[in-house]
C-alpha cells in the first residue's frame, strides 16, 4: 500500500502506475471501473462489499470520501492498494477536502481503467438528481440504495422521477430470490392471478418494488398489507382465477410456500451479505428494463425505460445553496419579527 498526504491527482496517478509496475500490474484483465462514493465513517463497510464483488467482477475500485466542502484549504489524501487487503484488485482511496470535494471528477477521471465501462455505487444517500454529480453522469451504470435514506419510500419515489436508463438500486436486488421464487410457482400452471398481497413494512422499500413488480408483471393493483413484526418484507400471497391461493412466507433463511391442495413446500431465501448484492448488479451493464416498469408502476409513472439514457451534467454548489437557504430562513425570522 501506498499512502499520500496532501497530494495531487498527478501524483496519484502517478503512483498507482508504480505501484502497478512493482505488483505485475493486473489492469489487462479488467472489466470495469467501479467508483465508490461514501462518507468517511462507512469506508472499510464498503471497502469489504467492493472486494466480494470485485471477485466476481475483476475491475479498479475508486473509493471517493468528501468531507467539509467549505473549508478554506483544498486537500487530497490518498491510498493506493494493488492486492493486498482487498483482494486481487486494484483500488484507490481518496479523501477530498475543501472546494476539491465538489470536483471530485479532476481526480477521479485520470484514475478510470481506459476503454472498460464505468459503474457509479452510492453507499449512502445519492443527490436527489444523478446528474448534479459528475460522478453519476460519467457512469454507465448507476446503484444506488434506498433502504440507508430517512424516508425510503419517498427515496424510490425520487429515484422514479430521476430515473435514466443504467440506474439501479440495491432494494430492487434483495428481491431477486422473491421474484424467482414467485415466478417459479407458475411453472406448472397457467392459472391467471387476480389478486396479490405483498406483506411488510410500510417503510420496506423492498415490499414497495415487489409491489410495483406484481402489478407491472401481472397487471393488477396488489395490495400492501403493513406490518411492524419484522424488519423487513414478511410475505406474498397470491389468488389465481380457478380459487387457487399460493403464498410465500419467509421463516428466517428459509420461505414456505403453500399452495392450494398441495403440501408446504420449504424452498431457500438466504439473506446476501451486501458484496454478493452488488456484485449481482455488476453482472449487467445494460438498462434493466424489468426493474424500471417496476419502479415506474410503483410511483405512478409510465415510460421510464423510454428516457434518454444519456445524462448531462448540471451543475450545483450545494454550499451555496446551504447558504441560500440559511438567508432565506433569517429573512423569514426578520420578517416575522412584531
Amino acid at each position: 500500500m501506498i499512502g499520500l498526504w496532501d497530494t495531487t491527482g498527478n501524483e496519484v496517478v502517478k503512483a498507482l502506475a508504480a505501484e502497478r509496475r512493482s505488483a505485475g500490474g493486473v489492469a489487462s484483465g479488467m472489466a470495469l471501473t467501479l467508483i465508490v462514493v461514501v462518507d468517511e465513517k462507512r469506508v472499510r463497510e464498503a471497502e469489504a462489499a467492493a472486494t466480494i464483488a470485485a471477485a466476481a467482477h475483476p475491475c479498479r475500485i475508486v473509493v471517493v470520501v468528501r468531507s467539509d466542502v467549505e473549508r478554506d484549504r483544498n486537500r487530497l489524501d490518498a491510498e493506493i492498494v494493488v492486492g493486498g487487503r482487498l483482494g486481487p484488485c486494484e483500488a484507490v482511496v481518496t479523501r477530498m477536502y475543501g472546494r476539491l470535494a465538489l470536483h471530485a471528477e479532476s481526480v477521479v477521471m485520470p484514475l478510470l481503467v481506459p476503454d472498460v465501462p464505468v459503474v457509479t455505487w452510492w453507499h449512502g444517500e445519492p443527490p436527489a438528481e444523478i446528474a448534479t454529480d459528475f460522478l453519476g453522469v460519467v457512469a454507465d451504470r448507476r446503484i444506488t440504495d434506498a433502504a440507508q435514506a430517512a424516508d425510503p419510500i419517498e427515496a424510490i419515489r425520487q429515484r422514479a422521477r430521476d430515473y435514466a436508463p443504467g440506474d439501479t438500486d440495491l432494494a430492487w436486488t434483495r428481491i431477486t430470490l422473491w421474484r424467482s421464487l414467485v415466478a417459479g410457482a407458475f411453472d406448472t400452471t397457467q392459472a391467471r392471478v387476480t389478486e396479490a398481497t405483498v406483506i411488510g413494512p410500510g417503510m420496506d422499500p423492498t415490499a414497495a418494488l415487489m409491489r410495483g413488480w406484481l402489478a407491472a408483471r401481472l397487471g393488477i393493483d396488489p395490495v400492501w398489507e403493513h406490518s411492524a413484526e419484522h424488519p423487513r418484507m414478511r410475505g406474498v400471497q397470491l389468488r389465481c382465477a380457478n380459487g387457487d391461493e399460493l403464498t410465500l412466507t419467509r421463516e428466517d433463511n428459509v420461505a414456505i410456500f403453500r399452495r392450494t391442495g398441495q403440501e408446504d413446500r420449504t424452498l431457500p431465501l438466504v439473506r446476501r451479505p451486501l458484496g454478493d448484492e452488488l456484485a449481482e448488479e455488476l453482472r449487467r451493464l445494460d438498462a434493466d428494463q424489468v426493474y424500471a416498469e417496476a419502479l415506474g408502476a410503483t410511483a405512478g409513472l409510465t415510460g421510464l425505460d423510454q428516457r434518454p439514457g444519456n445524462r448531462v451534467h448540471v451543475w450545483k454548489d450545494p454550499a451555496t445553496a446551504q447558504r441560500a437557504e440559511a438567508g432565506v430562513t433569517a429573512h423569514a425570522g426578520t420578517s416575522a419579527t412584531p
